[in-house]
């Protein structure tokens, strides 16, 4: 019996604009139907990198088909047009998605995806990552859903032994015994502090009715500049000063700063990760080459042991107007004098928080202090060595303090 089959294509384009509060721009989505169960729709994104904090990312593209026994796959695309990235400094690339337009944005986990364009990527170029689940992750009309890849340059921070300079809980405990060369794992670390663009599209992305992660000492131009506005139906957006988009953020507590790493899918460096990114390994390959030994593996500032402002020359952003910075220095404004690991900014600019307690013999969890590191522009040149360091009330902002991610490897 001959079977005659029809087969219906109804084709739909659909065209329209549309754009967020923090500068993210939805466009051109082309939805094609089948008319069966094998269904797949592409929804084009442009994300406008003018307005953006973060890697330069292209051609973002998403659509849902459907697999042989799988059920329904999501498949995200996009270039990654970045020519510095490599092994050695890789990029880190997270995504954000909301099932419903006006729904809340959640972070898509890297345990549920697979492909090459999530979590560290070590060449740019074309990406993919996709994920099975999309019914039980809510997504009952994927013509609602939306997703944003974002992307943080990193430093690949080699496994192996380092010479710790200090004592843990800030230095005031020589009562135990501390192993001097301690054997860290591999971990990758934001190669620059978060910068006022990267916190504002955060605050931005989050924001409802009331200002979580923001206080009004964010006004404050000289130090920080992040301005709140009310918009619709009683919702705020941020905006920063023009001309400080690239300068650290300040004035986070330590909870603010979690806040924000825990969005990217980050976390706080240990204070040992901090030293030894500062300083480098015993072997800044990596004990499994040892190729390339540490020259000064005691080093006091990133650079080795010139002091900052040694004859006349300004090594990082430290007390005074000498260095060319009254306040805060835009990040990576002196990337001549970078951790071995190429990493900017770990002496002056911003002290950066961590994930370690202040907590010694002679002052047991003090009041839940946090340690910060790295000194930052208040300090004497001195004073931003890798031996300083200081402890802070979790919960209290400072013009001073900032933050930068790290990423464990997997």
């Amino acid at each position: 019996m001959l079977t005659l089959i029809i087969s219906i294509v109804v084709v739909i384009y659909k065209s329209y604009a549309r754009t967020s509060i923090d500068g993210v721009t939805s466009a051109s989505i082309r939805i094609i139907s089948p008319g069966d169960k094998n269904i797949e729709k592409t929804y084009v994104h442009t994300q406008d990198m003018t307005e953006s904090a973060w890697l330069n990312i292209t051609n973002v593209t998403f659509r849902k088909e459907w697999t042989e026994y799988g059920g329904p796959r999501v498949i995200i695309e996009y270039d990654l047009n970045e020519k510095d990235v490599t092994p050695k400094t890789p990029a880190y690339i997270f995504i954000r998605y909301r099932p419903e337009k006006d729904g809340p944005w959640q972070t898509l986990n890297h345990e549920l995806l697979e492909g090459n364009g999530h979590g560290i990527i070590d060449y740019p170029g074309h990406k993919e990552s996709y994920f099975w689940g999309g019914y039980e992750m809510a997504f009952d009309n994927f013509a609602k859903a939306d997703f944003r890849v974002r992307g943080i340059k990193m430093a690949r921070v080699p496994a192996g032994e380092f010479v710790i300079r200090t004592l843990p809980g800030g230095g005031k405990d020589d009562t135990q015994v501390h192993d001097r060369t301690p054997d860290l794992p591999l971990f990758h670390i934001a190669r620059y502090e978060t910068t006022l663009r990267m916190y504002t599209d955060y605050l931005n992305e989050i924001a409802s009715t009331e200002e979580i992660g923001w206080n009004f000492k964010m006004k404050d131009d000289s130090i920080c500049g992040i301005r709140r506005h009310k918009a619709f139906l009683g919702k705020v957006r941020f905006s920063v000063t023009p001309g400080r988009e690239d300068h650290p953020v300040t004035q986070i507590s330590w909870y603010d700063a979690r806040g924000f790493l825990h969005w990217c899918g980050l976390r706080m460096p240990r204070e040992a990760e901090f030293e030894k990114t500062f300083q480098g390994g015993i072997f800044i390959d990596g004990d499994a080459y040892r190729e390339n030994p540490n020259p000064y593996p005691k080093r006091s500032y990133p650079w080795g042991e010139t002091p900052p402002d040694a004859n006349g020359i300004y090594r990082c952003n430290a007390y005074g107007i000498e260095d060319g910075f009254p306040f805060t220095a835009p990040a990576g404004s002196f990337e001549k004098y970078n951790s071995p690991y190429n990493v900017a900014d770990l002496a002056g600019n911003v002290e950066e928080w961590t994930l370690d307690w202040y907590t010694t013999s002679f002052h047991v969890g003090l009041d839940g202090y946090r340690m910060i590191r790295g000194g930052s522009w208040v300090e004497f040149p001195l004073v931003v060595d890798i031996i300083s360091g200081a402890t802070k009330s979790p919960i209290l902002e400072s013009g001073m303090v900032g933050c930068r991610g790290v990423f464990d490897a997997y």
